[in-house]
């Protein structure tokens, strides 16, 4: 028998019991369908490298692509990655958004996240996925498998990843991945346009 639970949380009323859900879920090292604020995500507890695996299992996604890590706060971002002059201009810019930034990992941040020298962060402007990211930063990809669409709903990703046992909805999501760019260098370098665009990216570096 499938016990798998789609778990509403657009009413307030309903959000706690679902966040609470989630985290129980998260604790145990499973991985939850989660709605971000640009597309639906698998999500898995970031400092737990077995739940991590999983979700490339899941994905069928190959290993050398890492997960980005979503936070709650700016804070938390600061213990995964060096945030310097033009991290910081960009995040106060873009965070909370869909502006996903790769920077070089600080010397505490789990070797599992990330590959080699560099981890990408994001702050989600997304109620629902910050009180999920509250008690730690969360691994999360987006829900499709490698390669291929993504659900913009909660049922479509309890359709598409049956043997994910809780799925957050959240509502229909906007469909856009976020953008990511690069800080590791002098300048930004964009690894894929998304909501935020390469002109307000560039401004923003300039002002």
């Amino acid at each position: 028998m499938n016990s798998q639970r789609v778990m509403p949380a657009v009413n307030p009323e309903k959000r706690a019991e679902a966040v609470a859900a989630a985290l129980d879920a998260l604790r145990a090292g499973e991985p939850v369908g989660v709605p971000t604020d640009t597309v639906y995500g698998l999500a898995a507890d970031a400092a737990d490298a077995g739940a991590i695996q999983q979700l490339f299992e899941l994905k069928q996604r190959p290993e050398d692509r890492s997960i980005a890590v979503l936070v709650a706060d700016v804070a938390a971002a600061t213990a995964l990655v060096e945030l310097n002059k033009l991290a910081r201009r960009l995040a106060e810019h873009f965070w909370p958004g869909p502006l996903t930034i790769v920077a070089v990992r600080t010397p505490t941040a789990p070797s599992h996240l990330g590959t080699g020298t560099a981890i990408g962060v994001r702050l989600p402007d997304d109620d629902i996925m910050q009180a999920i990211a509250g008690p730690g930063p969360l691994a999360v990809t987006s829900a499709n498998l490698h390669g291929g669409p993504t659900p913009s709903t909660a049922q479509g990703v309890a359709d598409r990843f049956p043997t994910v046992t809780l799925i957050i909805d959240g509502g229909p999501r906007p469909g856009a991945s976020s953008t990511v760019v690069d800080v590791t260098g002098a300048t930004p370098v964009i690894l894929r346009e998304g909501p935020v665009s390469r002109i307000s990216i560039l401004a923003a570096v300039k002002a």
